[in-house]
Formats: structure tokens, C-alpha cells, sequence
């Protein structure tokens, strides 16, 4: 059995340590396009026993997994556009543990992949139009008690749907469950 920081965080803590270069955060931004169709392919055909399992001892199930990602680039996408027409507007933080045990995120794990999709697509349309001047508008967190930029969001983001989508896939390497549909 792996440790359980490894299992919690697959590809390490997010880290921000200097902006961005144009060509990076074009990679970013491209990670972001690219998740819902990565997820969709991995998981977009489990049956309720594999979408139920938990990635990782205590974690969340693969379904509230999915559900979660959904919840929280909703959360971001809505951040981006505030960025975008406020001066630096405080945002509402929310508690991402108890939206996981709501009903909703019992659900088919497909309503949420749908929401990825169609989100991302806008969301990347918008990201893809920001100039330099864009990417460094900001918003204030209350719960972390920090500014953020919104090149600082695209790296924050790419690295939490490839987190979450490592969670999946690693468990269903673990598993045996790679090329099985089931």
C-alpha cells in the first residue's frame, strides 16, 4: 500500500512561484481543455461499483470525485468572470467536504461530465482571449486571505483537474481496471 500523501496528492501540492510565460500558461490552458475529454475516456463508462470506490482510504468516491471537479470550475470559472469585471472582488469560499456528501454528488457521475464539457469549453474560449494585462486582474480569497491573480488560477486549475484526474486513474491502475470496461 502506497502512503497515504502519495495517494492524497499524486502529483505533489500545487506551487506558484513566478508567473507564467505566455507559452506555459498556453500549455495550462490547454491541460484545461483537455480534462473533461481525459476523465470522460477513464471513467465515462464505470459501472456504480467502480464510481463508488473510494481513490483512496477516508477519500471520496470516484462519483463524488467527478462531481467535486464540476463543483469547484464552476466556482472557478464564475471567479475568472468577477476577475474580469470587478476591481479585485472578494469571493465566497465554500466547503467543498460538505458539498461532497449532498445529494447531488450521489448522482450519475455522467451529469457532471456533461457540465465539464460544455463548462470547459466556455471557460477556455475565455482564458484563450485574456491579453497580459487580463491575466493579472484579481480577486481576494477570504478563507486563504489572498489576492489572486488569474494566471495564478489557470496554473491552480490545470493542476487540480490533472490532481483529481491522477486520483482516478491511479486507482484504477491500482485496481486493474485500465482498458476494462466495466
Amino acid at each position: 500500500m502506497q502512503n497515504l500523501d502519495s495517494l492524497r496528492y499524486p502529483i505533489g501540492k500545487f506551487q506558484y512561484e513566478k508567473p507564467f510565460s505566455a507559452a506555459e500558461r498556453q500549455d495550462l490552458i490547454a491541460a484545461i481543455a483537455e480534462l473533461p475529454i481525459k476523465l470522460t475516456e477513464l471513467v465515462g463508462k464505470w459501472g456504480d461499483d467502480r464510481l463508488d470506490t473510494p481513490y483512496r482510504p477516508e477519500g471520496w468516491t470516484v462519483r463524488q470525485l467527478v462531481h467535486h471537479i464540476a463543483d469547484s470550475h464552476i466556482n472557478a470559472y464564475v471567479r475568472t468572470k468577477l476577475a474580469l469585471t470587478e476591481e479585485n472582488p472578494t469571493i465566497k469560499g465554500y466547503d467543498e467536504g460538505k458539498w461532497a456528501t449532498l445529494a447531488d454528488s450521489q448522482s450519475d457521475a455522467a451529469l457532471s461530465l456533461v457540465i465539464l464539457r460544455n463548462l470547459h469549453q466556455r471557460w477556455v474560449t475565455l482564458l484563450e482571449s485574456l491579453t497580459e494585462e487580463e491575466l493579472q486582474r484579481t480577486y481576494y480569497h477570504p478563507v486563504y486571505q489572498k489576492t489572486v491573480t488569474l494566471s495564478e488560477l489557470v496554473g491552480m486549475y490545470a493542476w487540480h483537474g490533472e490532481h483529481h484526474y491522477q486520483h482516478a486513474y491511479r486507482l484504477a491502475e491500482r485496481n486493474g481496471w485500465l482498458g476494462h470496461t466495466v
